[in-house]
């Protein structure tokens, strides 16, 4: 349970530096990249539904 709602905060957070980020190109493609899966996350449990 504790797990579904870290992984909810940092979608929250992502969308929120996305806002913020106000179309600048690079500061978009930099918070993509921090939130890469890395290889120890199975990328399909990200996408799955709360």
């Amino acid at each position: 349970m504790t797990n579904e709602k870290d992984e909810t905060s940092k979608g929250l957070n992502q969308i929120f530096e996305i806002i913020n980020a106000k179309g600048d190109k690079g500061e978009l493609e930099n918070i993509l990249k921090q939130n890469e899966p890395t290889h120890n996350e199975n990328q399909s449990e990200s996408m799955k539904p709360l």
